[in-house]
């Protein structure tokens, strides 16, 4: 039994795909590229956000000590020219003269220590706290020179330099502060920001000053405008007719129809990002008392049929997950892992066996792709569980999480884009403010796996702390994402499984 269903209108499609041969995409004459996505970033400024939108502008418009090379997989230097481990909690990096930020002050060491230590201090308030709780300190050793101190070894420290932990203008944001930074935020990358308006996007413009010997490599659209169109037919419709320029997480039927379209290209790629129910395990959500038992949370499990949504649904190289985590960064596996395959019967006989032959009715939260939701409720409606659906935001969705309001939610987590584990268990599952199953046990398991620096043990360690998880169904991985994109074909585009678009790398055919 397969409940999944597409929105999309076919004789939508079939009209704007007429239209496609008149649509003038006028951008690529004025250098501007338009592109558009369903979600606002709750903050611009990078520290203070967690939704993929802020990311992706984040990584236009600031530089990381450190550039993972995906080609390669290999480490390179950008604001820091070369690093050394003193010790394995003790890392020293050279830091790169030259560099300016967008209003013409110099990038120094100072502001790299200024932006770590603000980063783990109490008032900074960061809202992924993994991404940063590694550091201790950091302090300026020389004219060039920083040293970061560990709380204890990290064998992903380079991952997460490179990836979500940015460097701040000292100056500027001891200037403005938090909340003016937000409004205007300054940074030494590609793009300038140059307007951000809430409700509607946010504008960004090549930084002409850019420094020539960086790896991302010189931007060459004059300037990119990010609209906030939360409807995708809206969306698919100003794709069309010209209003914009590039559009992504298409549904898989859409793309499908949009290949017909001359004027545009149409790709798919999978993504880090994965799909998974969160479960109150606690008991501490209204109407969550049925979830304390792990039997109903295995129950749920064994409910959904994860293949027919991958098949129906999601589509494009997506993947079934069986692990808390994406199956290829380092130290996820499914090995030894308890597979949950659908099979409605052991649902009903779970539940019957904790207490609830008849089922019971409680609350679903989520925040994208309705249609996934609504497919999961129909498997769960299917042996019993009653659930009612709460469509909202994600930053509204999140604090109701984090306040123990939402008994089970729809959560996706694309990890930063960090290719380790511990970008994914660490946010989940070490009692920080997402964690919902609060085990102490799991918790310990993850912070060893976090901390040990031989390679097997370390994924010894963390296999074990997976396999834990899954025999308590704290959470339901579902599948990875495919993102389907479209965009006009006056547009050189390419698509990385780290679901981060790189403007800065396209260009005007």
């Amino acid at each position: 039994m397969a409940f999944v269903r597409s929105h999309f209108s076919s004789a939508l499609a079939a009209a704007l795909i007429a239209l496609a041969p008149a649509a003038a995409h006028a951008d690529k004459a004025r250098d501007t590229l338009v592109y558009a996505s369903d979600t606002e970033a709750e903050n611009v400024g990078p520290y203070h956000n967690n939704v993929r939108e802020g990311v992706i502008i984040a990584r236009h418009a600031f530089d990381n000590l450190i550039f993972h090379d995906l080609a390669t997989g290999k480490y390179q230097p950008q604001l820091a020219t070369s690093w050394t481990w003193v010790d394995p909690q003790t890392l020293d990096l050279t830091i790169r003269k030259g560099v300016t930020f967008h209003n013409g002050d110099p990038l120094t060491a100072d502001d790299v220590v200024f932006t770590l230590n603000w980063a783990v201090s109490p008032e900074a308030k960061v809202v992924t706290k993994q991404n940063v709780a590694w550091i201790k300190s950091a302090e300026k050793i020389g004219d060039d020179k920083v040293r970061i101190h560990l709380n204890g070894p990290f064998p992903a420290a380079i991952e997460y330099l490179s990836g979500p932990v940015v460097i701040y203008p000292q100056k500027y944001f001891e200037k403005v502060g938090l909340d003016g930074f937000a409004k205007a935020p300054i940074g030494s990358g590609p793009y300038k920001i140059t307007a951000v308006t809430p409700g509607k996007g946010v504008t960004m413009e090549k930084n002409t000053n850019y420094w020539k010997d960086s790896p991302l490599g010189q931007p060459s659209i004059g300037k990119l405008v990010f609209r906030i169109i939360p409807d995708q037919e809206t969306q698919l419709a100003e794709l069309m007719t010209g209003g914009v320029d590039w559009i992504w997480r298409v549904q898989a039927d859409q793309a499908k129809q949009l290949e017909a379209a001359p004027n545009l290209t149409v790709l798919a790629a999978e993504t880090m990002r994965v799909g998974f129910l969160q479960l109150d395990a606690q008991g501490a959500s209204p109407g969550s008392e049925p979830l304390k038992d792990p039997r109903v949370r295995q129950a749920i499990a064994y409910a959904i049929d994860r293949k027919a949504m991958l098949d129906n649904l999601v589509r494009g190289g997506a993947r079934i997950m069986n692990s808390a985590c994406f199956i290829d960064q380092f130290g996820c596996t499914d090995k030894g892992v308890p597979r949950y395959d659908y099979d409605p019967a052991k649902a009903k006989k779970l539940l019957a066996e904790a207490g609830y032959p008849n089922g019971f009715s409680i609350d679903l939260y989520a925040y994208r792709e309705r249609e996934y939701a609504e497919a999961v409720i129909g498997y769960l409606d299917a042996v019993g569980i009653k659930a009612k659906l709460n469509f909202l935001k994600y930053a509204a969705m999140r604090e109701l999480s984090r306040a123990n309001k939402t008994p089970i939610t729809f959560q996706t987590w694309g990890s930063f884009s960090v290719a380790d584990a511990s970008a994914f268990t660490g946010v989940w599952f070490k009692g920080d403010a997402d964690d919902r199953a609060r085990d102490q046990q799991v918790t310990d398991m993850l912070k060893k796996a976090d901390t040990t620096v031989e390679t097997e043990a370390r994924l010894a360690a963390y296999a074990e702390a997976l396999k834990v998880i899954a025999e308590r169904a704290y959470l339901v991985p579902l599948f990875s994402y495919s993102s389907n994109y479209a965009f006009t074909k006056d547009l050189e585009f390419s698509a990385q499984p780290d679901e981060l678009p790189r403007f800065f790398t396209a260009r005007w055919k």
